[in-house]
């Protein structure tokens, strides 16, 4: 039960934390003068004939308070408003590029997870040696390599000597589960590796550093006194301790990432949310850009509620209550 009330607690706040930033990002925009709303809302579509439209449609001679109400009753009913300059609903955008971003951004974070703690436990374990000089090396190229060269490297050396032998299972663009697993995943591996390696670069040295320290402490070297395998040593307590500073970093980044893919969506041709968000700041297409900030402090939220969750999985010490 104690679970159940603590999800309970940490979705109300979700909430209001929501609230908070659809608040902001309507008042940042619409408090200012009829016409100045208009032409943002409207985008470069805005022509007479349209900002007349918007101001109608969205009554924006109407008080600022009967605007926020209606903004907020259509935020209510899953109405994040209409893009002018496209000609299409925020849902409908939304729906069109949220598949790419989520998979691009699940995938990559698995991958980076997989090889980051992979490799960064066992350069802990085996310190100095070989192995993790190596790894060092790989971190630190990791780390400075920027992600648009990793993924064009990717397609000269990877992509395009495939398909020049015939091999089409690799390929660019996005290819939804819908059209076959086979199909998705090769579509997405390559973008996942680009969103991986830097990020698996920053995993490694974290969890490096961490398992380093914990297998210092005491009660460490009390686990080894008492006669225990390294390897439940290691993994039993050292492991599980050092993780718990990557959770929380874990939750920062993914939280980060919806926006920040962008990159990798433009490189491979995913689309995606963080490639619509750059063309809708480039087109001045305000309700587009409003959307796509609630969303990114929904995905925030679930993100770290999820983290949360695991954080205390991780650490006996953490209660949730």
């Amino acid at each position: 039960m104690a679970i159940v009330g603590y999800l309970v607690r940490r979705i109300l706040t979700g909430i209001v934390v929501v609230w908070l930033v659809a608040t902001a990002a309507f008042f940042l925009f619409f408090a200012r003068p009829v016409e100045t709303v208009a032409r943002l809302l409207a985008g470069h579509a805005a022509t007479p004939q349209v900002i007349t439209e918007v101001i109608t449609n969205l009554g924006l001679n109407q008080p600022i308070l009967t605007q926020y109400w209606r903004f907020v009753d259509g935020l209510l009913h899953g109405n994040l408003g209409y893009s002018y300059y496209s000609q299409e609903s925020v849902n409908t955008i939304l729906k069109q590029d949220l598949p790419p971003t989520v998979s691009l951004v699940i995938g990559g974070t698995i991958l980076w997870l997989i090889a980051g703690l992979s490799v960064g436990i066992i350069s802990a374990t085996r310190a100095r040696s070989l192995f993790d000089r190596a790894s060092n090396v790989a971190v630190l190229i990791g780390l400075s390599m920027p992600v648009f060269v990793i993924g064009e490297l990717l397609i000269l050396v990877v992509f395009l000597p495939l398909n020049e032998h015939g091999i089409t299972w690799i390929d660019t663009g996005y290819s939804g589960p819908t059209s076959g697993l086979g199909s998705f995943f090769g579509h997405m591996v390559l973008p996942w590796i680009t969103l991986a390696s830097v990020q698996a670069a920053v995993y490694t040295r974290l969890s490096r550093g961490q398992l380093l320290d914990t297998l210092g402490e005491d009660y460490i070297r009390t686990a080894r006194a008492k006669g225990l395998s390294e390897r439940r040593v290691i993994f039993r307590h050292a492991v599980r301790a050092a993780l718990t500073p990557v959770v929380s970093q874990l939750g920062v980044d993914v939280g980060q990432l919806l926006g920040g893919v962008f990159v990798v969506e433009i490189v491979f041709g995913l689309g995606g949310i963080g490639q619509a968000t750059v063309q809708a700041v480039d087109q001045d297409n305000l309700p587009v850009i409003i959307g796509f900030v609630i969303i990114a402090a929904v995905f925030v939220v679930v993100a770290n509620i999820i983290v949360d969750l695991l954080y205390a999985a991780l650490d006996p010490r953490v209660r949730i209550t």
